[in-house]
C-alpha cells in the first residue's frame, strides 16, 4: 500500500495551534502500518474527552476548545482521522471505507487504553465514531453527538447530492473554502490555510475526497449494514447521550438527524438537548466557548 505522510514543516506556525503531537501505529488489513496523530492534553489521571472531527477538517478544528476543557480539569484527546491532518494518508481511495475507519479507530482506542471516555463527535466523527460503541462500548461513559448523523440508506438531500457530485469533480478540494462555507464566522486567510496544511497537493486528498462516497445514504451503499447494526445497538444504549446541533447547519440539522437519536436511544431520553442559534455546520469554529460549557456541564451532571 502506498502511504503519504505530510511533512512536519507544513504544520509550523499555524495560528492558535501549539499542541504537542502524539502518534500511534495501527495495522491495515494488508499488514501495512499506518500512523495516527492525536492531541493529548490535560491531566493523565482524569477521564478523557475524545474529540472526533469530520470531513474535510482535522483536529485543528478543536484548537479553541481544548484549552477551555483542560482548564476545567479534563483530559482532552483529539484524533486526526486516517488520511486527515497529521495522520498517514493512504493513496488508494479503495482503502477507505466506513468499516476500515472504524477498525483503525478501534485499534487505536484499545492501544491507548482509553476508558470512561466522553465522546464528542461531529460530522464524520459521529458517522464513523458512533460505530465504536457496539465494539468498545464499555470504554465509553457518555456520548455527545453534534451536527452528525448515521444514515441507513434513506437517500440524500439535494444539498448532499450536490456535494457528492462536486467532491468527485475536482482534482483538489479547496479545504479552507469548504470550512468557511459551512461556518458563520469569518475565518482568517491564515486559518483557512491551516485547514489546507495537511494536503500539500491533491495526491494527499484521497481520504477527504472518498468520505462523501462513504456516507451510507443509498440503499446499496457498503456502509448501510454496519450503520443498521449500530442503530440496533444504540436502541439499547442507556448511558447518557446528548445531541448538540446548530440551527444554521444545512447538513445534519436540516435533515433533522438529531430527532431519531433523541427518540430511539434510551440514554438520550430526558437529556437537555441543545440547538444553538447562529452557528453553522462546523460549530466548533462558531461557538467553541459554548461547547466547552455544554460538555463540562454534561459530564458534571452525569458522573461515571
Amino acid at each position: 500500500m502506498e502511504v503519504l505522510r505530510t511533512p512536519e514543516d507544513c504544520f509550523d506556525g499555524l495560528p492558535d495551534y501549539d499542541f504537542a503531537p502524539h502518534y500511534r501505529e495501527v495495522t491495515a488489513e494488508d499488514g501495512t502500518a499506518l500512523r495516527y496523530h492525536f492531541i493529548d492534553e490535560g491531566p493523565r489521571d482524569a477521564d478523557p474527552i475524545l474529540l472526533l472531527h469530520g470531513n474535510p477538517s482535522w483536529c485543528y478544528l478543536y484548537r479553541a476548545m481544548i484549552p477551555g476543557l483542560v482548564a476545567r480539569g479534563h483530559r482532552v484527546v483529539a484524533l486526526d482521522l486516517m488520511g486527515m491532518g497529521r495522520s498517514d494518508k493512504p493513496v488508494d481511495p479503495d482503502v477507505y471505507s466506513l468499516a476500515s475507519h472504524v477498525a483503525w479507530m478501534e485499534q487505536w482506542l484499545v492501544a491507548e487504553d482509553l476508558n470512561r471516555v466522553t465522546l464528542f463527535c461531529q460530522d464524520w466523527g459521529g458517522t464513523a465514531g458512533l460505530n465504536l460503541l457496539p465494539v468498545q462500548g464499555d470504554r465509553f461513559a457518555r456520548v455527545i453527538a453534534s451536527n452528525t448523523g448515521l444514515p441507513t440508506g434513506q437517500g440524500a438531500t439535494k444539498m448532499i447530492a450536490d456535494w457528492l457530485a462536486y467532491s468527485q469533480s475536482v482534482d483538489v478540494l479547496p479545504i479552507g473554502f469548504l470550512l468557511q462555507s459551512a461556518t458563520t464566522r469569518e475565518l482568517t486567510a491564515e486559518e483557512q490555510q491551516a485547514y489546507m496544511a495537511p494536503f500539500p497537493d491533491g495526491t494527499y486528498q484521497a481520504s477527504p475526497k472518498r468520505f462523501p462516497l462513504l456516507i451510507p445514504l443509498q440503499e446499496d451503499n457498503a456502509g448501510v449494514p454496519q450503520a443498521k447494526a449500530t442503530w440496533e445497538y444504540l436502541t439499547t444504549w442507556e448511558k447518557p447521550f446528548l445531541t448538540v446541533f446548530s440551527d444554521k447547519d444545512t447538513i445534519s440539522f436540516a435533515a433533522r438527524a438529531h430527532v431519531p437519536m433523541q427518540e430511539r436511544i434510551p440514554g438520550a431520553h430526558g437529556q437537555p438537548h441543545v440547538v444553538l442559534e447562529g452557528p453553522g455546520h462546523f460549530l466548533q469554529e462558531d461557538a467553541p466557548n459554548e461547547l466547552v460549557e455544554i460538555i463540562d456541564a454534561f459530564i458534571q451532571a452525569n458522573p461515571a
